[in-house]
């Protein structure tokens, strides 16, 4: 059994919503309601749903990027949440984030080499081995040395996506957390990365949790899938479980809306209804209730829990006691 490296119960993350000339709060957007999940060493994590769902605040919750309101994040057993600054950044030399814009995410002003030094040099490393260190790491994102003097601007999409990979990489993480590390790359660009990411989590024993709303990514990259709707988990399990045998209305609709290459294969489309609800005003009951044609009764008046349908495939729909 493989030993469990991070564990996520009930997981809140709540932005208040303040008005008028003393600031008051009228209201909070729940953009995270109660999350719980878990990832084993070695394992890949794919958290998946539109845009708005709460999967990027999740991911920064994590890490502490974004201070959860409430619950519990546990890296090697070990309680995350209130640890104090400097215990905190210590635990980061192993929790890294690859972000999702290669061009917003690099200091324009630096060069190569001087933003993978950064990192080294806030935890420690001599100087005397940076430079060996960068150019190793320039070396195993299919970059070379010398393309450390260059600028952000001096390189493509994917050559900063790399840049950015290497980054995360500069202190030998344990758990990497990619948020949608492809989605503003070409599609031929698309392939190179999730190829580097996948022998990169093979050489170095890295975890990982992606972050998608695109599904094929996450089928060629992921272990298990959970699948997000505003801010909370409703339906998790194996990349098998989610993508040949999905359970939840909300999945079936993402699933039927992915492309494929053959355009006479037939498809059955399933068009939701209505539109995404706010997050600082959810319906009761189950939150997909409102554009749900399978909808019950109940389904408007309690929110269904996870319940394991099939060995650790989780549903939170009525339609499955």
């Amino acid at each position: 059994m493989a030993e469990r490296l991070l564990t996520v119960r009930d997981l809140r993350v709540h932005f208040p919503i303040k008005k008028g000339l003393m600031s008051r709060t009228v209201g909070r957007v729940k953009a995270v309601d109660g999350v719980s999940f878990h990832l084993d060493h070695g394992e890949t994590l794919g958290i998946v749903g539109e845009s708005g769902c709460g999967k990027t605040t999740t991911g920064q919750a994590v890490l502490m990027l974004t201070p959860p309101t409430s619950g519990e994040v546990e890296y090697k057993g070990r309680p995350v949440v209130g640890l104090p600054k400097s215990k905190l950044r210590a635990l980061r030399r192993e929790m890294q984030i690859i972000f999702q814009d290669p061009y917003s995410s690099l200091n324009p002003r630096l060069t190569v080499n001087s933003i993978l030094s950064d990192p080294l040099e806030v935890h420690g490393l001599h100087p005397d081995e940076r430079a060996g260190r960068i150019a190793f790491l320039l070396e195993k994102v299919g970059l070379t040395p010398e393309q450390g003097r260059r600028y952000p601007h001096e390189f493509s999409g994917g050559q900063r996506q790399r840049i950015g990979i290497a980054r995360a990489l500069a202190l030998n993480p344990q758990l990497i957390i990619a948020d949608e590390p492809v989605s503003a790359l070409d599609v031929s660009i698309q392939a190179q990365i999730i190829n580097l990411l996948i022998d990169l989590q093979a050489e170095f024993k890295l975890s990982y949790i992606v972050i998608a709303h695109d599904l094929a990514v996450v089928e060629h990259l992921c272990d298990r899938v959970a699948v997000m709707y505003l801010g909370k988990i409703v339906e998790t399990g194996t990349y098998s479980d989610i993508y040949n045998d999905p359970k939840h209305p909300y999945t079936q609709a993402l699933l039927s809306a992915v492309p494929v290459p053959d355009p006479d294969s037939p498809r059955h489309r399933i068009i939701l209804g209505g539109d995404v609800p706010s997050p600082a005003n959810p319906p009761p009951g189950c939150n997909f209730h409102p554009r749900c044609s399978k909808c019950l009764g109940h389904c408007h008046q309690a929110e269904p829990a996870l319940v394991d349908v099939q060995s650790g495939h989780l549903v939170a729909c009525y339609l499955y006691p």
